[in-house]
């Protein structure tokens, strides 16, 4: 068998593996889901709507939390 090199991503761009679900970024920022839903409401987690169903890129999570960060450490 062959082992192929995976292609790689667009810059920019998500693969389906760094897209979470709502329940997932509940379970990493211990959060439930009514305060997830208002950081997405208010755009301070930025997300993607596929049909009904809102994914959270990885990369959306990483810099909503880099940003939270350099705002505590500014305070």
């Amino acid at each position: 068998m062959t082992a192929h090199a995976p292609a790689a991503p667009h810059q920019g761009l998500s693969t389906p593996n760094e897209l979470l679900t709502v329940p997932q970024v509940m379970a990493r920022l211990q959060l439930g889901r009514s305060a997830v839903y208002d950081l997405l409401r208010t755009r301070q987690l930025a997300s993607i709507t596929l049909g009904r169903a809102r994914r959270i890129p990885t990369h959306a999570l990483t810099d909503f939390i880099r940003t939270r960060l350099d705002q505590e450490a500014a305070a």
